[in-house]
């Protein structure tokens, strides 16, 4: 029986995983929240931007809501106290979140480039249906992809000799079973690598564009420039560290002494926790820290105490959440 029952990475997962998953409940409920209403809100002005929105937000909220389970994991030592199939749940919402968000993502950045670049061309793939048909795709097929995560058997009882007793582990075998191999090298591929590239590859075009437009002011080019660096850095800073170590689990555990291995899941681990911080990161990108974003919260909150009546509150703002519909 192989164990990864070992005191450092136990006393790592005490303090660690509570400590930033319980930050990410705190910021990322409500600011999810917010971000639902302010992306609805665009979605029925007619903006295909909102839809994309609505979806990100809900996956960050869906994986947000499960963060309570796993802390109470983290915090027994890795020791889950509740019924195989919430484990499974758990672990399929995560990794709907991880792969759906990078999806949506790229989706946003793909319809930011359409607007700033070919403002004039593609007006078929910035409607409304279409964001709708995309993103309702996206939720159908990661849905299936990640079934397989809801049939296999998620739970495993192992002896701890650090502390002289049993754990039950949820998900994160060690090691790796053959089926979660191939699986973890497919959708490192094409859930991460594929919208990395394609995101990157949109940001530098718009990035272009923005440096070459002469009828935008410095000021607001430099805070496009600041917004797209910004989600890429947090694309590549929440998502990338996860994929690397799954990549290296993948290839090395097979083949791997026990130390080593042990080592490597280590760091694994960690790399779980701060992938969390996309569901914070997101919101306050997307939805918050724009104008538009701003001042469709504010006249929310407005609606929400009684301060402005339900046709006030229909005269919100509709300009994209992206300050970059200047440029068009």
């Amino acid at each position: 029986m192989n164990s990864t029952c070992i005191d450092e990475q136990h006393d790592l997962d005490h303090y660690l995983f509570p400590i930033v998953y319980i930050f990410v409940v705190i910021v990322s409920v409500p600011a999810n929240v917010g971000s639902l209403c302010v992306s609805f809100l665009q979605a029925k002005k007619e903006n295909e931007l909102g839809i994309y929105l609505f979806s990100l937000s809900l996956s960050d909220l869906l994986y947000t809501l499960t963060l309570p389970l796993w802390i109470n994991y983290t915090w027994n030592n890795d020791n889950w106290a509740y019924s195989a199939g919430l484990c499974k749940a758990c672990a399929f919402f995560m990794y709907m979140n991880f792969y759906s968000s990078t999806a949506f993502l790229t989706c946003i950045a793909v319809d930011r480039f359409l607007a700033v670049v070919y403002p004039l061309k593609f007006f078929f793939l910035r409607t409304r249906r279409f964001a709708f048909v995309v993103s309702l795709s996206i939720w159908v097929v990661e849905t299936i992809f990640n079934a397989v995560i809801l049939w296999e058997d998620e739970i495993s009882t192992e002896y701890c000799d650090a502390k002289k007793s049993n754990f039950t582990l949820c998900y994160d075998k060690y090691p790796l079973e053959e089926w979660q191999i191939r699986f973890n090298l497919f959708r490192t591929s094409t859930g991460y690598a594929i919208p990395l590239v394609i995101m990157m590859i949109c940001n530098r075009k718009v990035y272009r564009a923005v440096q070459h437009n002469q009828a935008t002011e410095n000021r607001e080019k430099r805070r496009i420039v600041k917004l797209l660096v910004s989600i890429t850095l947090t694309f590549v800073l929440c998502f990338t560290p996860f994929h690397v170590m799954l990549l290296l689990r993948s290839i090395l555990e097979p083949m791997s002494t026990s130390e080593s291995g042990k080592q490597t899941y280590k760091i694994y681990r960690i790399t779980v926790a701060l992938t969390s911080l996309n569901c914070v990161a997101d919101p306050i990108l997307y939805c918050f820290v724009t104008e538009a974003g701003r001042s469709d919260m504010w006249s929310i909150f407005k609606f929400c105490t009684g301060k402005v009546n339900q046709s006030q509150s229909l005269s919100m703002s509709t300009k994209d959440t992206i300050e970059l519909n200047i440029l068009e």
